[in-house]
């Protein structure tokens, strides 16, 4: 049982109310609120065990140091580190305007350095290759599979996001789709008139096939919403046909997408608001794949390239 009380209030109920403004205000996936609630817990924890009982309002940068240096201990990258230090600043930020408490211990803590991971993308070639010679089952699994490839690849959807569209998301007349992204953001991406008519196709033969009012635009053979376990493990399956690719889950269909927008010549800015990101900083990671492809023209090209 938790021993964190700030006056009467226990800290699971200090928890329960963060995690309702993430969930309701702030409208974040059930993936990210799920990672800020075991991030606190994990903490929580430790200070529970490292020093008994303690109000929430006494805990000091000392303890969050203390706690720092566990994980690290622990082998844990400065990626995910960094990514929990996010979940007490936002924590601790909160109880202050709660009023809960004046100060946030998370002064003076300094996040540790993270390089640079390059996202990992499908080269235009593979993926060109893969859709061409892939071959999709007759029945509704297949038909979904080419559905999530389709629509990964051709508009950089999370797959949070995937899952979640509505069929009146979809503008055919206009040939693009409206997007709801992190934190309730919408955006507009446009498709061609080839995925039109996939999308159609799709929908046409879920009418015929299911008695259901479903209003995503994905179901799974029973007629029911996608949920993200199938969509991964079934856009999992087909990447494995990509041998020279090490990572095969959704999310590199995105970064294929806006990698394949940057060789081709699509500024950063556009591309940013394609991804639905909130600052540039995060896009800029897909310039270098732009660069490394610039490199390599100019040693192909350039006639004193080769020289020492």
């Amino acid at each position: 049982m938790q021993l964190f009380y700030f006056m009467n209030v226990p800290f699971h109920s200090l928890l329960q109310d963060f995690i309702d403004y993430l969930r309701f205000e702030k409208r974040y996936s059930a993936h990210t609120v799920r990672s800020y609630q075991d991030d606190l817990t994990q903490y929580f924890d430790y200070c529970t065990i490292s020093y008994g009982s303690i109000a929430i309002k006494d805990l000091t940068s000392a303890t969050v140091r203390s706690w720092l240096a566990s994980l690290k201990n622990a082998g844990l990258s400065s990626r995910s580190i960094n990514r929990k230090l996010s979940s007490l600043k936002s924590f601790f930020k909160f109880e202050i305007r709660s009023g809960i408490i004046n100060a946030t211990p998370m002064t003076g803590i300094i996040s540790p350095k993270a390089g640079k991971r390059l996202p990992v993308f499908v080269a235009e070639n593979d993926l060109a290759e893969l859709l061409r010679t892939m071959k999709f089952s007759e029945d509704w699994k297949g038909l979904n599979a080419k559905m999530l490839l389709s629509l990964f690849y051709s508009t950089g959807m999370r797959l949070s996001e995937l899952i979640g569209l509505k069929e009146t998301q979809i503008d055919k007349s206009k040939k693009q789709i409206k997007i709801l992204g992190k934190g309730n953001k919408e955006r507009i991406v446009p498709i061609s008139a080839e995925l039109v008519r996939s999308i159609d196709e799709y929908k046409a033969e879920k009418k015929k096939k299911f008695d259901t009012q479903e209003a995503c635009l994905l179901v799974t053979e029973k007629g029911n919403k996608l949920y993200s376990k199938y969509a991964y493990l079934l856009t999992n399956q087909y990447l494995q046909n990509i041998k020279t690719l090490e990572k095969k889950s959704p999310h590199i269909l995105r970064h294929t997408f806006a990698t394949h927008l940057t060789n081709h010549g699509a500024s950063l800015a556009a591309v940013k608001e394609l991804l639905g990101h909130s600052s540039l900083a995060s896009t800029q990671i897909y310039t270098h794949n732009s660069i490394e492809k610039l490199k390599d023209v100019y040693k192909k090209a350039h006639p004193r390239a080769s020289e020492k």
